[in-house]
């Protein structure tokens, strides 16, 4: 009889450590649902919505200026004393041409944002369903879709603008402007305890949105206390990628070639990190119910016992006349074989 294997050190490991045994089974999980691939996808469409944010804030800009005919001319003054020549005229001429067609713009630019958005978040909801979920969830149908997606988008779309306040009030500036009309006094001393202070009010609206994101935009329901935990696992590695990633601008920037193609790979990073951190933070989450090791499984279903019975008839006399048939050709083949023989 043998005897059953030893088991590897890495079993042992994740016998004697829960929380280990859970991140191994969030990554079995995360990649079996081809999370690498929905992480891609999300940092392409995220860098696709960019192009007619951009024009709207092009557009937005025109009407600000159009509205403010001072700060066009503070803007005007301003160019025509850093920058002469043509480079100038080709800023005021740039300007000028933002102004004229703010109205064409910004109608395209909204238009497509709302399309880019719309395929942004459907991605991310399948992404984040495809995690959660062992079964494919049924489709209601492509209206009701596109409906629920819209209104993901809009809610996203607060929750996004509620954590960039929130986010822009923990920067230095904002954060001792608020300090100052509270009457705390800005001390050197304290400077350490302000920037902590910052990095812990980013990481808190981190956390609300990732929150948000795991909980509330898979198509199905899903458990706000796991998406919860998950989320503020999300929203810590978020913070202490944001701190690695400003390092990162602070030396590319520095070179002229860093300082043209930098930015741009780094928001593709950025987009891209990010994604694979909430959709694994997912998967953890949707993995965090217990050990599938120890968890009971039902026993099968009771097996049905059916007895067939089947009625042997013999043979039949066809059968039994071509069975003679052959019998006496074969012997009268033998006997002439043998007469031959002789």
């Amino acid at each position: 009889m043998n005897e059953p294997g030893k088991a590897g050190i890495l079993d042992r490991l994740r016998d004697r450590h829960g929380w280990l045994d859970h991140v191994i089974r969030a990554y079995q999980r995360f990649d079996d649902r081809n999370g690498g691939f929905f992480a891609a996808g999300l940092t392409y469409y995220t860098i696709f919505a960019l192009f007619p944010l951009l024009m709207v804030g092009f557009a937005a800009f025109g009407f600000v200026l159009v509205r403010r005919p001072e700060l066009l001319k503070t803007i005007d003054a301003h160019i025509r004393a850093q920058v002469t020549g043509a480079l100038g005229d080709q800023l005021r001429h740039l300007i000028n041409s933002a102004i004229d067609a703010r109205t064409s713009v910004g109608i395209i630019g909204l238009a497509t944002a709302l399309w880019a958005g719309l395929g942004w978040i459907s991605h991310l909801r399948q992404a984040l369903t495809e995690m959660w979920w062992d079964e494919r969830i049924e489709s209601p149908g492509f209206v009701h879709n596109k409906l629920s997606d819209l209104l993901a988008l809009m809610g996203t779309f607060a929750v996004t603008m509620a954590t960039v306040a929130l986010t822009t009030l923990s920067h230095d500036a904002p954060l001792a402007a608020a300090l100052k009309w509270l009457g705390v006094p800005k001390l050197s001393v304290l400077d350490w305890l302000f920037g902590l202070l910052a990095i812990v009010i980013s990481t808190a609206v981190s956390w609300l949105l990732f929150a948000w994101m795991i909980a509330r935009l898979p198509r199905e329901k899903v458990s706000v206390a796991d998406s919860a935990r998950a989320a503020l696992m999300a929203a810590i590695g978020f913070e202490a990628f944001k701190q690695v990633g400003s390092i990162y601008l602070r030396v590319v920037l520095r070179s002229p070639a860093g300082a043209t193609f930098g930015p741009v790979l780094g928001l593709m990073v950025f987009a891209y990190v990010t994604a694979y951190l909430v959709l694994f933070c997912t998967a953890w989450a949707a993995t965090a119910s217990g050990r599938p090791r120890t968890r009971h499984v039902p026993p099968p279903a009771p097996a049905v016992i059916a007895p067939r019975v089947q009625l042997d008839e013999g043979i039949s006399t066809r059968q039994t006349l071509t069975a003679a048939a052959m019998g006496a050709l074969g012997a009268l083949a033998l006997s002439r074989f043998t007469r031959r023989l002789r």
